[in-house]
């Protein structure tokens, strides 16, 4: 049987190492392999104003599965100041390519689970009965829709005409913005489609039946925002009704989610939500399992069998030019195991999990951020464990 190829995508700052250490630890772990790399970043919108080149798409049609760092993102205006001199005259406008990789192949489906390791010192904490500290077990799935939404890209500042007038048309946009002028005004859209929305809400019921979660908390703001909202959670009330009855539905508006994370995290089992709702709601519980050091996430097209996986990091450029790297490369460890469960190599990513779950409980390797030091180049000068440091210890579990 031939080897499996992955698309590895580096992207920029931290991606790097963190992605060069996880492929370190699939080696060891037994997964089998070949890895080619596709050009996604900061410096393919430099150089050539296209930060997802056209080559890259191609890799990921042709090999399915991608494996990806982290990215940088910049407004608008410093992006442009940033592009090649000779390619300043020729209209181009920066987006997100993590953004175009999930539109373009239609990975609708995001899924970043959040749970707590034992003994990891980031852990949330609460005060208790009898003022005694309590640690509450996080074991939660968030079902981001990834694909509309406010991240659907339908933009526009000083709107054309045929789009001002057509809001003109609807009495709330005329009364309150009707008096600004067209060019002071900039405009997001909120889309959400019944077919993505279904999609995405199978996808979290199905996930709870098969795993065993009791419930399933559709995190939106349905009694503000009672379109889009408020579609999603009467779907997820027909969907539940007609076919997982035995799965309680939850319904909470983002805000109050956001004050609820540090009362009662352990209650909450799969939560689903918008784009923008989901990747506010996910980061949020990240921070009780130790930060976005620890989140993982999965990005797919169930029809299509292509997915990416990434951690939820940014590319935090002020740790990219260390001369080591100290950044913490569980979360892209993880990523990649859900990478291996989604092409059903669930043995390797449960030992790989393990692997991870005992370096943690141990005690003995910290990064940086786990030893609570900042950021700074000699953290592991002052006992922290580098990148490469964390994902030995990894290798040697395994």
């Amino acid at each position: 049987m031939s080897k499996r190829t992955i698309v590895a995508l580096p992207g920029d700052g931290i991606g790097k190492p963190v992605l060069d250490e996880t492929i370190r630890v699939l080696n060891a772990a037994g997964f089998e392999a070949d890895y080619v790399e596709g050009d996604i970043g900061w410096e393919f919108w430099c150089d050539e104003g296209n930060p997802l080149p056209e080559r890259t798409l191609k890799l990921l049609e042709e090999h399915k599965i991608g494996l990806f760092g982290a990215i940088t993102s910049k407004p608008k205006d410093e992006a442009f100041d940033e592009l090649s001199p000779e390619l300043k005259t020729k209209g181009l406008v920066y987006s997100s390519p993590i953004v175009g990789l999930r539109q373009h192949f239609g990975l609708d489906i995001c899924m970043r689970p959040c749970h707590t390791y034992q003994g990891n010192p980031l852990n949330f904490i609460r005060r208790g009965v009898g003022d005694t500290v309590e640690e509450p077990m996080v074991d939660v799935v968030i079902f981001r829709q990834n694909t509309e939404g406010l991240y659907g890209g339908v933009e526009w500042s000083d709107p054309p005409e045929q789009v001002y007038d057509a809001l003109m048309t609807h009495p709330k946009f005329k009364k309150n913005f009707g008096s600004a002028p067209k060019s002071e005004i900039s405009i997001s859209t909120r889309i959400f489609t019944k077919n993505a929305t279904e999609r995405i809400l199978r996808a979290a019921f199905n996930h709870a039946k098969k795993y065993g979660y009791k419930s399933v908390t559709v995190c939106e703001k349905p009694n503000v925002i009672r379109e889009t909202s408020g579609m999603m959670y009467k779907m997820a009330q027909q969907i539940q009704k007609a076919d997982f009855p035995d799965i309680q539905l939850w319904n909470t508006n983002i805000d109050a989610q956001m004050m609820w994370l540090t009362k009662n995290p352990e209650d909450y089992g799969v939560i689903v939500a918008g784009n923008m709702f989901g990747d506010i709601v996910s980061d949020g519980f990240a921070g009780l399992i130790g930060g976005l050091g620890f989140a993982c996430s999965a990005q797919f097209n169930p029809d299509s069998g292509i997915g990416v996986f990434e951690p939820t990091h940014g590319s935090a450029p002020k740790y990219a030019d260390y001369e080591t790297s100290i950044v913490n490369p569980v979360a892209m460890v993880e990523s990649a195991c859900m990478m291996l469960d989604f092409i059903n190599e669930n043995d390797i990513a449960a030992k790989i999990r393990k692997a991870v779950a005992e370096v943690i409980e141990e005690g003995k390797v910290r990064t940086y951020d786990m030893s609570k030091m900042r950021g700074s180049a000699d953290v592991v000068e002052n006992g922290a464990a580098s990148t490469k440091e964390m994902a030995d210890a990894i290798i040697a579990k395994l």
